[in-house]
C-alpha cells in the first residue's frame, strides 16, 4: 500500500485517506500507514496499541490537549473510490468516510506533521473501532488500558460539525418497556389478555411528553424521549402475551446517568422498565482558559452537540471536550456521504491558528 503524503494538500490527504477502505475490524491498512507516517517525525513521540496510533509533543507546555479521530467507517456501498463534484456551486468530496469522519483525520494528521512547535503540547490520537461495540473501541479501551494517554487539559474530537465547535454531548439511554397478558386464540381473542394493546399507554404517554431544552454552561441542549421499535406477538391467530417498546432518551449533559434512569421510571410507572444501554453526557467544556482561546481562534459561536459522542469519555476522566470537525452529521452513514472541500481547509486553518497563535 502507497504510503501517505503528509505534505499533500488537505482536501488530497482526505481522499487518500478516505480510499484505504477501513470499515470496522479491517483499520489495519489504514493504522500501518498512519504509523509509518508519524513515526519518522522527529517532534513526535510515537507509539501504538493495537490499531490506535498515539503521537505526542514533548515540549514541556504549560498546557496539554488531545486531539483525536477514529479511522473506522460503516460499510461501504458503492461509495468509492471518492470523486470530486460540484452540488450547487460548491465543489464536495464524495465517498464513504468523507463525512464521519476521515476529512477531520486528515487535518489532525497534517497538522501533526507541520505543526512542529504548536504554543501547547498536543497527544493525536487515531483510533480503530468508534463505529461498533464500545468493549471494541479504541478510545474507550485506551482510557482502560493507558489512561495516561487521554490526559490533557482539553480535548478536541475530530467529529463532522460542519467545521463550528459543537460543545459536549447529551447522554444516551436506551430501555424496554414491557406489558404482559395471556395467549389465547385469535379466533376466541376474549379468552387471552392482549399484551400489545396493554402497550397503548406508554405510547400515550410518549406522545403526550414535552421534552425539555436544558441550558448547560450557556449551552441549550435539546432533550427527546421517543419510542424507537416495537415488537410483539408470535402469529397471525395468537393473542400475544408480550409486547416490548423500545424507547431511546436523549438527556442533557446536566443530569447524571442515575437521574436520567430514574426520570424514565417515572415516566413509565406501573410498567415493567428494563435499561438496556446508558452512556452519560459531556459539559460543554468550554469555561476553561485553552478552550477560550480555542474558540477565540476559530472565531466560532459554540453549538451545542445533541447526538452522543466520544467526547463523554474524556468528559468522565475530568478532560473537558469539544467537537470539530468537517461535514455535515446528518450525512453521515449515507450513500451520498459528502463534504464541502472548504470545510477541510477551514478546520485545518482553525486548528493551525490556535495551535500556532498566528
Amino acid at each position: 500500500m502507497p504510503g501517505l503524503d503528509l505534505t499533500a494538500d488537505v482536501v488530497a490527504l482526505t481522499r487518500a485517506i478516505c480510499d484505504i477502505e477501513t470499515v470496522s475490524d479491517h483499520e489495519g491498512p489504514l493504522a500501518d500507514a498512519i504509523e509509518a507516517a508519524v513515526r519518522g517525525l522527529p517532534h513526535l513521540v510515537v507509539r501504538r496499541y493495537g490499531d490506535t496510533v498515539v503521537a505526542r509533543t514533548e515540549l514541556g507546555r504549560d498546557a496539554r490537549v488531545v486531539i483525536a479521530g477514529h479511522i473506522d467507517t460503516v460499510p461501504v456501498n458503492g461509495n468509492l473510490p471518492t470523486r470530486i463534484d460540484s452540488i450547487a456551486g460548491e465543489e464536495v468530496l464524495i465517498g464513504r468516510g468523507t463525512v464521519d469522519m476521515k476529512g477531520g483525520v486528515a487535518v489532525q494528521l497534517k497538522l501533526a506533521a507541520e505543526v512542529t512547535e504548536p504554543v501547547i503540547d498536543v497527544t493525536w490520537i487515531w483510533y480503530d473501532h468508534e463505529e461498533v461495540a464500545e468493549a471494541l473501541n479504541g478510545l474507550n479501551v485506551l482510557s482502560q488500558t493507558h489512561p495516561e494517554e487521554l490526559a490533557g487539559d482539553f480535548a478536541i474530537l475530530g467529529e463532522p460539525t460542519g467545521a463550528g465547535i459543537e460543545g459536549g454531548c447529551n447522554g444516551n439511554l436506551r430501555a424496554e418497556i414491557r406489558t404482559f397478558g395471556r395467549r389465547s386464540h385469535s379466533a376466541r381473542g376474549w379468552v387471552g389478555v392482549n399484551a400489545i394493546h396493554r402497550a397503548a399507554p406508554i405510547l400515550d404517554r410518549l406522545a403526550a411528553y414535552e421534552a425539555a431544552t436544558v441550558e448547560v454552561d450557556g449551552l441549550a441542549y435539546r432533550e427527546g424521549l421517543n419510542a424507537v421499535g416495537i415488537s410483539g406477538g408470535v402469529a397471525g391467530n395468537v393473542i400475544p402475551d408480550e409486547c416490548m417498546v423500545h424507547v431511546n432518551y436523549r438527556f442533557a449533559p446536566s443530569r447524571s446517568p442515575e437521574e436520567a434512569v430514574e426520570h424514565v421510571r417515572e415516566v413509565f410507572e406501573g410498567f415493567d422498565v428494563r435499561i438496556v444501554d446508558l452512556a452519560g453526557g459531556a459539559r460543554p467544556g468550554l469555561d476553561v482558559p485553552v478552550a477560550r482561546d480555542f474558540v477565540a481562534a476559530v472565531g466560532a459561536v459554540p453549538r451545542p452537540k445533541y447526538g452522543w459522542t466520544d467526547v463523554a469519555r474524556f468528559a468522565r476522566l475530568g478532560v473537558p471536550a469539544v467537537n470539530y470537525g468537517p461535514g455535515d452529521p446528518l450525512l453521515a452513514h449515507a450513500d451520498d456521504e459528502r463534504v464541502p472541500t472548504d470545510q477541510i481547509r477551514a478546520c485545518e486553518a482553525g486548528l493551525r491558528a490556535w495551535l500556532t497563535r498566528a
